[in-house]
């Protein structure tokens, strides 16, 4: 593997440490605070965020590095623009829900992350047909967590 490609599966593997440690970071913040809120009737219980949040992030590395090796320059640049802009984007909404509590602003922050993983799916499909099955249930978590976020934004 060249230079190129292993700075992208670094850069890629980046992004995810990024999205683990930033996250965790403020949805820790004021833990009293979000169990004071009143929770969406279709929330899921807490144990499904801890097996779906793993999975996600192991699934995204995995990801960055299978595109690091096998997609075009382009392919690979484009993919990794878009997760970086879907990163941003959740970590915007970790901050925005959990910081100065701005609930509506946070679900539109997850929304534009959760439409950021369509054009992510369809360039790793391009790639890896594999690897696009595997993040699916990426896409449809942040999915639902958007609608989580809207129900928050909704019932508070």
């Amino acid at each position: 593997m060249g230079t190129f490609r292993i700075t992208a599966a670094v850069l890629g593997v980046g992004i995810v440490v990024i999205y683990v440690l930033g996250s965790s970071f403020w949805v820790g913040s004021n833990p009293g605070w979000y169990r004071s809120l009143n929770a969406p009737s279709f929330q899921p219980p807490d144990f499904v965020f801890g097996l779906i949040w793993p999975y996600n992030f192991i699934v995204l590395g995995i990801t960055a590095v299978v595109m690091a090796q096998t997609a075009s320059s382009r392919q690979l640049i484009l993919w990794l623009v878009i997760f970086a802009s879907s990163v941003a984007a959740a970590l915007v909404w970790s901050y925005l829900f959990y910081v100065p509590h701005n609930l509506s602003g946070a679900s539109v922050a997850l929304v534009i992350a959760a439409l950021l993983t369509l054009p992510l799916l369809i360039v790793t499909w391009q790639v890896s047909v594999k690897m696009a099955l595997l993040l699916i249930p990426y896409q449809i978590w942040v999915t639902i967590a958007s609608t989580i976020s809207i129900g928050y934004a909704l019932k508070n």
